[in-house]
């Protein structure tokens, strides 16, 4: 019985794998360019509005996301979903993908669930981030996700969590953040 369930578990990661590939491929279809928006391009925008711009293809994406390989995927208000590959390229000495990857994908997460939540005039910044990381990755793991959900958002901080996961529903990573909320200049 337990090769039975372990198949359709596999047979279920590799439709969810297929899934998030179209997904990611839909979603670069209309991406312009890496880059930085300038103030003139968001102001008068919610944060959701501004990151749907991003995922639109109005505005740039961030430059990290090619150095890193990963990308925003989908937001809502009060979530964000960014999706990586996992390549030898973001390995440690050894020989397993970085930390810093990890930290830097679910820091994304976290932090732009909290951006869908900001109202026209206001931005935030990171102020902690932690970071548990439960397993280790590498180039063998085709995608991974990181979900960022908004706990609380306040008028001066917010909070989020995250989960890094693979396409079987593996927990990778998960963290939580805090982020100062502040008017844009």
């Amino acid at each position: 019985m337990q090769a039975k369930t372990e198949a359709v578990d596999s047979a279920d990661a590799a439709a969810v794998l297929q899934q998030w590939r179209e997904q990611e491929a839909a979603v670069r279809a209309r991406l312009s360019h890496s880059g930085v928006a300038e103030l003139g391009q968001v102001a008068g925008k919610t944060g959701l509005e501004v990151m749907n711009a991003m995922l639109s293809g109005e505005l740039p994406y961030p430059p990290i996301a090619d150095t890193l390989d990963f990308g925003l995927i989908e937001v809502d208000f009060g979530r964000a979903v960014f999706q990586g590959k996992p390549m030898f390229r973001h390995y440690n000495p050894l020989g397993s993908v970085h930390g810093g990857w990890f930290a830097t994908l679910l820091d994304s997460a976290v932090g732009c669930a909290v951006h869908t939540t900001m109202p026209v005039g206001k931005s935030y910044t990171t102020a902690e981030l932690k970071l548990n990381i439960v397993r280790p990755l590498s180039e063998r793991i085709p995608l991974v996700r990181a979900i960022g959900t908004v706990i609380h958002g306040g008028n001066r901080m917010a909070t989020a969590e995250g989960r890094l996961v693979g396409p079987d529903g593996k927990l990778y990573a998960h963290a939580t953040t805090t982020c100062f909320i502040f008017d844009m200049k």
